[in-house]
């Protein structure tokens, strides 16, 4: 309180301007807001601004604050801090609403400074830039808004793009871009197209966000300008800042900067490109050097489009050197080169390489087998000292089990982050293996202290709980997995550290809502169920606040934008009520969403259409802007048009989203064959025969599809050449779900590529990956497959029949049987487990087991093996009824194998706690011997993926249960309209545990 009497009291202020006790007030409402900021850990952007609006209006004719601040810049008071918390947002609030007219060039530069850390994660909605600004203090405030570029969202990024615009057209062509109801700028004429207001000024004030533009904007730029612009370092400082650009705009800008020179002198600014070089496609012979140049610019694309351009300018690259300098230049791009040209390089100079690579370096399999044994020679199960593992982290991902056993846990367990990036792409063997390294020797509590991510993860519930966690300092700051969170969840509950029950949200007081609305609009909601009725709920509600008695017709842009992640949850019944240009503004808006709710797609689409038009009319840009909505429709997709752009938009919002359709991913394929075939052999269009027919698999099209070549017919997949076959393999052995029809061509184009399946050795197995599902069940059993090599294919589409002779092999080959089984091999043999028989299961080692399951979460296998490993989880973890919710998290599909006295014995409270995938494995007649407060327990998501038999099984009663955890009550009807907000009931076991594992996971509770 020293530091602040001394700010208040010695703040220049004329002391007749001040009234009785005004210090006191300034005092009481500083302290009121910083209350409200230090709630919120680690941001200073969340100070409540309708409570810094007061004291702004009570500071505001203090000419003064500017030597405030400065004081407190000068001081080394521990309080400090909080004060810059308090007068970050209190200074951008200042600047943005107080007429520069009054406030001198210095005391402006003051605020803007102080202001900055206000910025860093400050919704769209409060970041409201000034109406007018100087020229000059435009320039200050883009400086500004670059150096807090990285953290803005892409809505803000578009936001700070359209006032700069604004601003430059006001001050310097006494024009309008959009229109204001400012009475400054009501008589302003709205600006002309022709309006050249991209001068070079322009484009290095915007900097970074020049990604932010619109293709039309570039138009505005004098040929002149923007060539001067491409020229200047300034334009390479820009792209190297800026987020990835859409691909119109930045086809738009390659076009203009290619314009500015011949076609052999444009080839001297590769290193200028940036995101622009992603797009590139018609990039001639290139020198050595000028190869290399490129290669950098084009390491962060994510255009599968380009991938045989980086190999032919690696090619160009090595081709007149292949020495450690030439290897190390390339950076990232080595991993385009061949195993055998990997393997001819020497061991010192591969070393070298890979210290500079860094752990993100993508391999394929074949690229890992050869730099292993590079490194480790012949001996691959061999001792490696803590050092020398850490010099292998860029390949950890295929460093064998043996290898990974006899770690050091003290050599390596301080290096947190060596630690992380080791660990970052192994699978869940080589994580369990080096678990059993890692554990040797440690006292668990510390083990579990210096442990992160995915290593975290596979620490088992019966060593969690030899931790000796007891309070919530030693979890907080870390990824949990779901069992482990539950089991700390209990743990912490038990210990009475917390209290917590979620209260009804269509209750809560009108006097809340804007505290409400400042906490929904920056919700993280990724922990919430994606059917939980409370995301309705809290939708309902914050439209409840934002119309606040009045009709949705009248919601403003700025209204919805405060929504933040609940704008996803809106009905289109709703969307529909709000003005034109809302609605707009809306929908573009929603295409950002990760998730929309599947009932509400169909009448999105058709809303969408409505007001954007018909898809196949759509420009690249509003295909871009609306693209992800039009996606979530399977016929929509299929039936977009086959435009030159199409292609890229779609691999840029592929990029984007979280998850891809099949009809998305044909749609590629179809444009990806289409483009080359039509191009590369017009004559095929004179033949009778089928488009299909004429198209012939290439290396350059399976490496560019990657995923995609499932939709190769096995017609086509025959008329592939031998070698063709052999220079994708790994590309081809990558895909799960390959037809029958498929998988015969693939297997036979092995074999003729490596022999008989009696001949075939481990690399090649390896190699051939999922094709192997391809042979017959005499064959599985011939094949050497290690416990390596069984983890990359487990996610492969293997029927029940084959599980047997492929563990058969697995035993033979690495001379294995059950009861040698350890936890390390139990989860290494993944999927494959299901081909153990009731004896072996019987015979395999119970601690083994306990500390294998929860690594073991995706095995589904048939009914009578799993019901086979459910009597050995009874024998680990005791009777069903006495099994808590970390317990049943961490058993999985296992789960499925109880019985109908088991199921109904279960607590209710675990149901929320059953895998999703787990639910359909339940037989109907056993499912219907569940409770009506079981099944409600299940949680929303849960309950949609109970199949249409096991509903048949059901009662009425079980129904309307099952039911109320979708909709959130018994009785209620969804309604549409804005009175209709479900009220709460149980959401499974969430409502009670997992408001603490969002608590573990870094979610913000209300």
């Amino acid at each position: 309180m020293a530091l602040l009497k001394t700010v208040f009291n010695n703040s220049d202020m004329p002391m007749e301007n001040r009234n009785t006790g005004q210090t006191d007030t300034f005092l009481s409402t500083f302290k009121s807001i910083l209350d409200s900021v230090s709630l919120v850990k680690g941001s200073l952007s969340q100070a409540p601004l309708d409570d810094s609006d007061k004291m702004t209006n009570m500071m505001k004719n203090c000419s003064y604050l500017a030597t405030m601040i400065k004081m407190m810049r000068n001081s080394s008071d521990t309080s400090a801090c909080y004060m810059h918390a308090f007068m970050a947002p209190l200074s951008w609030v200042t600047l943005t609403t107080q007429s520069e007219n009054n406030m001198e060039s210095d005391d402006y530069d003051t605020l803007l400074s102080a202001a900055k850390p206000a910025l860093q994660d400050m919704p769209p909605s409060r970041m409201k830039l000034p109406v007018q600004a100087k020229p000059q203090n435009v320039k200050k405030m883009m400086k500004m808004l670059q150096e807090v570029y990285d953290p803005m969202s892409e809505d803000q990024n578009t936001q700070v793009v359209k006032w700069a615009k604004q601003q430059i057209t006001q001050n310097y062509f006494n024009c309008t871009v959009t229109p204001s109801p400012d009475s400054r700028l009501k008589l302003m004429e709205t600006c002309k197209s022709s309006v050249k207001w991209l001068s070079t000024e322009a484009l290095t004030m915007l900097g970074p966000y020049l990604s932010g533009l619109a293709p039309n904007d570039v138009d505005s730029s004098p040929k002149e300008k923007l060539c001067e612009f491409f020229r200047s370092a300034q334009f390479k400082s820009a792209l190297k800042m800026a987020a990835a650009m859409n691909p119109s705009l930045a086809e738009k800008f390659l076009q203009k900067f290619q314009e500015c020179f011949s076609a052999g002198a444009f080839a001297q600014y590769l290193d200028k490109l940036g995101p622009l070089a992603c797009y590139y496609y018609t990039v001639p012979d290139l020198s050595s050097d000028l190869s290399k140049q490129l290669l950098s610019e084009l390491n962060n694309c994510n255009n599968p489009g380009i991938e045989t351009l980086k190999k032919r300018l690696v090619k160009s690259v090595i081709s007149k050197s292949s020495t450690t300098k030439a290897l190390l230049e390339l950076g990232s791009s080595v991993n385009l080169l061949s195993p055998k040209q990997l393997s001819e390089v020497s061991g010192n100079d591969l070393k070298e390489i890979l210290k500079n690579l860094g752990p993100t370096v993508q391999w394929t399999r074949g690229q890992l087998r050869a730099l292993v044994k590079k490194q480790l020679g012949d001996i691959k199960c061999k001792n490696v000292s803590g050092q020398e593992l850490k010099a292998l982290q860029t390949v950890a991902e295929g460093l064998p089990r043996c290898l990974l056993k006899n770690v050091k846990a003290r050599e390596i367990l301080n290096d947190t982050e060596a630690l992380r990036n080791i660990s970052r792409s192994m699978k869940k063997g080589q994580l369990k293996a080096m678990l059993q390294g890692l554990r040797k020797g440690v006292d668990p509590s510390e083990l579990v202290q210096k442990l992160d991510g995915a290593l975290l993860h596979c620490v088992s519930l019966s060593n969690l709980a030899k931790a000796n966690i007891n309070s919530l300092d030693q979890v907080e700051n870390k990824m949990w997995s779901l069992p482990q969170a539950a089991y700390l969840a209990k743990k912490m509950d038990d210990l009475k550290q917390l209290q917590y029950r979620p209260s009804k949200v269509k209750d809560l007081p009108d006097s809340v809502c804007p505290v409400f609305l400042n906490k929904m609009e920056v919700a993280n909601l990724t922990s919430l169920p994606r059917r939980a009725p409370s995301r309705l709920a809290l939708a309902q509600r914050a439209l409840l606040c934002l119309v606040n008695g009045n009709g949705l017709s009248g919601l403003t842009t700025e209204n919805v934008s405060r929504l933040g992640p609940l704008l996803c949850e809106l009905q289109p019944s709703q969307l529909r009520l709000m003005a034109p240009n809302v609605l707009n503004s809306s929908l573009q808006a929603m295409a950002s969403c990760q998730h929309i709710p599947q009932h509400h797609r169909a009448d999105l689409i058709q809303l969408v259409n409505q007001t954007f038009g018909d898809a196949s009319d759509w420009s690249a840009e509003t295909m871009e802007e609306l693209g992800p909505l039009l996606l979530l429709d399977d016929n929509s997709t299929s039936a977009l048009p086959k435009k030159p752009w199409m292609k890229d938009v779609l691999y840029f919002l592929k990029s984007r989203l979280t998850q891809t359709s099949d009809a998305l991913e044909k749609k590629i394929f179809d444009l990806t064959t289409a483009v080359t075939t039509t191009a590369s052999n017009a004559a095929r269009k004179k033949r009778a025969a089928s488009t299909d027919s004429a198209k012939v698999p290439t290396v350059e099209l399976i490496e560019e599809l990657g995923m995609d070549n499932i939709y190769w017919t096995a017609a086509q997949l025959d008329q592939m050449s031998t070698e063709t076959f052999l220079a994708t393999v790994e590309t081809l052995a990558k895909i799960p779900d390959y037809s029958a029809d498929q998988l015969a061509v693939l297997s036979k184009k092995a074999t003729k590529a490596f022999g008989p399946v009696s001949a075939m050795n481990e690399t090649v197995v390896t190699q051939i990956g999922c094709i192997s599902q391809g042979f017959s069940n005499a064959d599985l059993e011939k094949l050497p497959f290690s416990l390596d090599t069984l983890e990359e294919i487990a996610h492969c589409g293997w029927n029940e029949s084959q599980m047997e002779p492929v563990w058969k092999g697995v035993a033979k080959y690495n001379n294995l049987t059950a009861q040698q089984l350890g936890a390390t091999e139990m989860v290494s043999l993944s999927q494959f487990i299901c081909g153990l028989n009731s004896t072996e299961i019987g015979q395999l080692n119970m601690d083994a087991f306990r500390d294998a399951v929860g690594s073991m979460d995706g095995v589904q296998c048939s009914f009578n093996v799993t019901r086979q490993l459910t009597n050995l989880a009874v024998s680990a973890f005791g009777h069903p009824s006495t099994w808590t919710e970390a317990q049943v998290a961490d058993l999985g599909n296992i789960i499925a194998g109880l019985d109908a006295s088991e199921l109904a014995s279960l607590d209710a409270s675990v149901f929320s706690f059953i895998s999703e995938s787990c639910i359909p494995l339940i037989p109907p007649t056993n499912f219907a011997a569940l409770s009506a407060a079981q099944l409600e327990a299940l949680g929303p998501d849960s309950a949609a993926m109970v199949t249409s038999e096991q509903l048949g099984a059901l009662g009425p009663d079980q129904l309307a249960a099952l039911e109320s955890t979708t909709t959130g009550t018994r009785d209620q009807t969804q309604n549409s309209g804005l009175s209709g907000a479900p009220s709460l009931t149980v959401e499974g076991m969430s409502a009670y545990m997992k408001p603490l594992l969002f608590l573990l996971t870094g979610f913000l509770l209300l």
